[in-house]
């Protein structure tokens, strides 16, 4: 036994500590918590210095979401990323920049680059005024819309009512925005709205309301490249009797893209490429679905949409008169 213990060879670990530096690895931690505070001291005395226009800039990135942020937000997601899609396909350096970019708080809603986009925008915008969207058109480079006058002015007369003010700050969430544009507002009434159902009354009623109306508009515009042009019109109501009431008129507002930009590029269109979700399938699954379908299937659709839009637009202004 003492023979095989013998010939066993013993293994000794020994184990060496060596010591740290004065105080440890701590002092990394600490003059990392100062350089931060101090580049924020640093910055925050820089932005003390800046003019009020910077100070507003630097204050708006931070207190606003970003393009991507408030599209989803607003608009969801099968409407985001038709916008997405579009945005990748006619100006993916552009897309690219709206990950990170805050949204302009006066978007110009033609730049949207989606009708999708464009129609959800104005729901957040005009809900009360255009009702229900079914007399709001979008085209490839604008769009059109009526509004009844009874929601800014007094029946008859070309006084603003009490709803003025509100709706034409509503009004401000589609127009302050645009550039390179044109404008133009339509003041539509009946000689019949009048009282006596006066021609030359009606006519000088329609002309001062567009007036007052156009002047409103033209104030809250940001840029000087927009033609805001004013017109009006007066017809006679078919089928109307005495003793009816009187019917109400229309304001006719078409917004529409001009064919080259003031910096001379031409406009980006407002596309369309994804036709009605389907709520069975999950949200990517449709995504695919309907970027793949054949434009045969997606213009015939189309057509179908816009015959029923005519319709559904035909019988309100029918209801409305």
């Amino acid at each position: 036994m003492a023979a095989e213990k013998k010939g066993k060879s013993t293994i000794v670990i020994k184990k060496i500590y060596v010591a740290a530096g004065h105080h440890g690895g701590a002092w990394k931690v600490a003059l990392a918590d100062f350089m931060t505070a101090l580049m924020a001291f640093f910055l925050v005395m820089w932005l003390l210095g800046q003019s009020e226009q910077t100070k507003k800039a630097v204050s708006d990135y931070f207190s606003t979401p970003s393009i991507l942020e408030y599209n989803f937000q607003n608009y969801g997601v099968e409407i985001t990323l038709e916008k997405l899609f579009l945005d990748f396909v006619n100006e993916p350096l552009k897309a690219i920049e709206s990950f990170l970019e805050p949204i302009d708080r006066t978007p110009n809603v033609l730049d949207f680059g989606s009708q999708k986009v464009v129609a959800a925008f104005m729901a957040d915008q005009l809900l009360d005024i255009v009702e229900s969207g079914q007399n709001l058109k979008i085209d490839y480079d604008g769009l059109s819309f009526d509004i009844l006058d009874s929601h800014f002015f007094i029946k008859g007369t070309a006084t603003p009512n009490e709803m003025f003010v509100t709706n034409t700050e509503k009004m401000k969430g589609v127009t302050t925005g645009l550039e390179d544009s044109i404008l133009k507002v339509e003041m539509r009434l009946f000689e019949q709205s009048v009282e006596n159902s006066d021609i030359n009354l009606a006519r000088l009623v329609a002309q001062e309301r567009v007036e007052i109306f156009v002047n409103k508009i033209k104030a809250q515009l940001e840029s000087n490249t927009v033609d805001v042009v004013p017109v009006f019109k007066v017809a006679i109501k078919e089928g109307y009797t005495q003793g009816q009431s009187r019917p109400n008129g229309l304001i006719h507002i078409e917004i529409k893209q001009k064919p080259i930009k003031s910096n001379g590029e031409p406009y980006r269109k407002l596309d369309t490429v994804f036709g009605k979700p389907e709520n069975n399938v999950d949200v990517y699954q449709n995504f695919v679905k309907q970027i793949t379908k054949s434009k045969k299937e997606s213009e015939a659709e189309a057509a179908e949409e816009a015959e029923q839009k005519a319709e559904q637009k035909a019988k309100y202004k029918s209801d409305a008169q």
